[in-house]
């Protein structure tokens, strides 16, 4: 039976990726499907998200266009690697996604390397969206393999890390323990003219307990011991990036995203850190597209209390809050409590679970799944 509904429902569609099975394009896709067996009329806003993280930018292409650029850059390893970025219809800005050149998932093949991994190929992309012609370059952050402190993209992009004799330091965060002095007398004037934004989706300083290495070192691979060299190596870069710059990234709210980039970044090239989700959504048009609407669905392979702090979902639940949209998220795991969320002005949230499934069930069924529980959503909230 079709639901009736006294007049087109508009319904605007913001998910994240579900990562390890759909992207946000396709989700919206799915929905989209599921939203239209209920309502054959309504109209389905899609809006791809993302935090800033992996995905950042196919959510910018889908939603803006542009043109994909391909180069050949290197690994976390130092291998070669075929990494991409976006370049603006007009030329003017870029977007990078840190991923693509320095993600986790390149080294997979290899083992991680906590001490050793670098972001060269990072700097390598992004040097050339400015020798395109990009001068504001949206750096997006996330799934790093390294924590090095974003010192192997500044050294793509011209800069030199020494140690006491006047050497080069070798690529990874294990060196900076050695770093005596920054030359940035070769960062090109095009480079310096350029305004840098980092997206990011964590709040972490760059060293102590909440820092890069403590944090998210054993995700890439850090024992303990590696772990207590990498933070003090990172208390070490602090530090020369505060008598280099004068600018004091240590406790910076943000600073330890990426292993740190984000806190190079900052020092470095005077990048303005932002909340990944907030900055895209605002790009993205997100704002202007809940006008009007009856209904925002969004959505992540898991929603649970962290998803408060920033992640996507939290994020478009405030906006449909401030317009009175309700905002129902679904999700391919769903743990309780989810009071944030809904304090943050989340309606209701959803499992596609439906069922005793594996997770290899799940992600292989996720499609068809998001579409019968937007359908089913669909008519109980817009009927």
């Amino acid at each position: 039976m079709i639901v009736n509904h006294p007049s087109r429902p508009r319904v605007v569609v913001a998910p994240d990726s579900f990562k390890g099975s759909l992207g946000a394009v396709e989700v919206c896709a799915a929905v989209g499907e599921g939203v239209r067996r209920a309502f054959p009329d309504a109209e389905v806003v899609a809006v791809p998200m993302a935090d800033g993280g992996e995905g950042t930018l196919d959510c910018f292409l889908s939603a803006l266009g542009g043109k994909e650029m391909a180069l050949a850059a290197v690994d976390p390893l130092g291998r070669p690697v075929q990494a991409r970025y976006a370049l603006s219809g007009d030329g003017r800005s870029a977007v990078v996604e840190l991923a693509s050149a320095s993600g986790l998932p390149l080294v997979a093949d290899a083992g991680p390397d906590p001490l050793g991994a670098g972001t060269e190929g990072t700097g390598m992309l992004i040097a050339d969206a400015v020798a395109h012609g990009a001068r504001d370059v949206l750096v997006c952050l996330g799934g790093s393999a390294s924590t090095d402190g974003g010192a192997g993209l500044l050294r793509a992009l011209g800069v030199r890390f020494t140690d006491a004799a006047g050497e080069d330091l070798p690529p990874g965060g294990g060196a900076l323990a050695r770093l005596a002095a920054i030359d940035d007398s070769g960062l090109r004037p095009e480079v310096r003219a350029t305004r840098f934004r980092v997206a990011c989706d964590v709040t972490n300083p760059l060293v102590g307990p909440r820092g890069a290495a403590a944090v998210f070192g054993p995700q890439k691979g850090a024992g303990p011991e590696q772990v207590r060299a990498l933070d003090a190596a990172l208390e070490r870069f602090a530090g020369v990036l505060a008598e280099h710059t004068g600018v004091r990234v240590r406790d910076l709210p943000g600073a330890g995203a990426a292993g740190g980039a984000c806190g190079g970044l900052v020092a470095m090239l005077g990048a303005e850190p932002a909340s990944g989700a907030e900055l895209v959504a605002d790009t993205v048009g997100l704002p202007a597209a809940l006008d009007g609407a009856d209904l925002v669905i969004t959505g992540e392979g898991r929603v649970d209390g962290q998803s408060a702090g920033g992640k996507v979902v939290s994020v478009v639940a405030a906006l449909a809050r401030e317009r009175g949209v309700p905002a129902v998220a679904l999700a391919g795991s769903l743990v309780a409590p989810l009071d944030d969320l809904h304090d943050l002005g989340l309606t209701a949230a959803f499992s596609l679970a439906d069922g005793p499934r594996t997770l290899e069930e799940l992600t292989g069924s996720a499609g068809p799944l998001l579409a019968g529980l937007a359908e089913q959503v669909a008519r109980l909230r817009l009927a």
